[in-house]
């Protein structure tokens, strides 16, 4: 489905190709300097994530509405895996890993902030929702990050 961009669309939409582009760099270069295996495996799968956001951005920036339908199956076998990590953590974290962590889960929440203005300026409904999907993924990795943190014992709820 085609749509125009207005001016303001198409500059907040800049905005998040870069936010995805430095998520998918920070990912991937995050789980080369990981040491846990499992968080390795983690950063791994987030920075695909990342990338089919901005892969959804990019075709939202040249006036096409991706199908919703197609993302939500490829989410729904990641979010499997975002829980699998966390199960299987074996406690080896270190500083160095939760650093990296702390990082990204600061990254998340600003990224998953910067959605919100996105959809309100957005007047494409069908776009909307495929950038609230994009949003609740964002708060899925902040939720991905902090379990895993947690099962560390490195981000304790008081």
């Amino acid at each position: 489905m085609a749509f125009n961009l207005s001016q303001k669309e198409n500059m907040l939409l800049q905005d998040q190709k870069k936010h995805e582009e430095l998520c998918v760099q920070k990912y991937q270069n995050y789980a080369q300097q990981a040491q846990d295996p499992q968080l390795k495996q983690l950063f791994d799968s987030l920075a695909q994530q990342e990338q089919q956001h901005l892969n959804t951005v990019n075709q939202l920036l040249s006036g096409q509405v991706p199908n919703l339908q197609q993302n939500q199956q490829s989410q729904s076998q990641n979010q499997g895996q975002y829980t699998q990590t966390t199960a299987q953590s074996t406690g080896t974290a270190n500083k160095n890993d939760i650093g990296l962590c702390n990082d990204m889960l600061i990254t998340e929440k600003y990224i998953s902030s910067t959605y919100d203005n996105t959809i309100f300026e957005c007047t494409n409904t069908n776009a909307r929702q495929v950038l609230n999907h994009i949003q609740k993924e964002e708060q899925q990795h902040g939720e991905a990050i902090f379990n895993y943190l947690q099962s560390q014992g490195m981000y304790n709820v008081q």
